[in-house]
């Protein structure tokens, strides 16, 4: 009998256990429901939420979370005063992600907590927190990577792909990301 030639993916399992696939088919059921029928304005309800599946939100009624936000694990989720998770953005999150105070996701935005080891035929998960600093604002359709921490007050344009961190108070653009001039003190 012929072996079978190795292919991407061979062997792969999971690497969460029973308790966490079942909170997290929970919480899919609840995302589906009432966390995303709830209407736009009842972002405390939502915040209330995912709370109760474990996100850190200290004040839930002081973020803003939309009902078209796609969150994987609320229990690896901070959310601190005064933060916006916008319209369809999604929160991969098998390793923390951290939005410190002020820090608004604009629409269409995916952080991605985790990538795979591809030099092994398994591809195990490699999770690495994401950190998005105070006040940062990220622009529409930005992708920011497994890893990544945005330093405070930054600016990250629109349709930016950030794979590395990002120095405080700078406008960054690009493909990849970097920064091109200080951000100065809103007003």
């Amino acid at each position: 009998m012929a072996t079978e030639t190795p292919y991407l993916g061979q062997n792969c399992v999971t690497p969460y256990s029973t308790g966490e696939v079942l909170s997290r088919l929970a919480w899919a059921f609840v995302q589906a429901t009432l966390f995303r029928w709830s209407p736009r304005p009842f972002h405390g309800f939502r915040a209330m939420l995912l709370r109760l599946f474990g996100a850190q939100i200290p004040e839930p009624f002081k973020v803003v979370v939309f009902p078209t936000v796609k969150i994987t694990f609320p229990a690896r989720l901070t959310l601190a005063p005064r933060t916006m998770v916008g319209p369809n953005v999604t929160l991969y999150n098998p390793a923390p992600i951290t939005l410190q105070r002020g820090a608004n996701v604009s629409q269409n935005c995916h952080l991605c907590a985790a990538t795979h080891d591809f030099n092994r035929w398994d591809m195990p998960l490699v999770p690495r927190p994401i950190v998005i600093g105070e006040n940062v604002w990220l622009c529409a359709d930005v992708f920011v990577g497994p890893g990544v921490t945005v330093g405070e007050l930054s600016v990250v344009g629109a349709r930016s792909v950030v794979m590395k961190n990002l120095p405080p108070r700078m406008i960054c653009v690009g493909q990849p990301c970097r920064p091109i001039r200080t951000r100065q003190s809103p007003a």
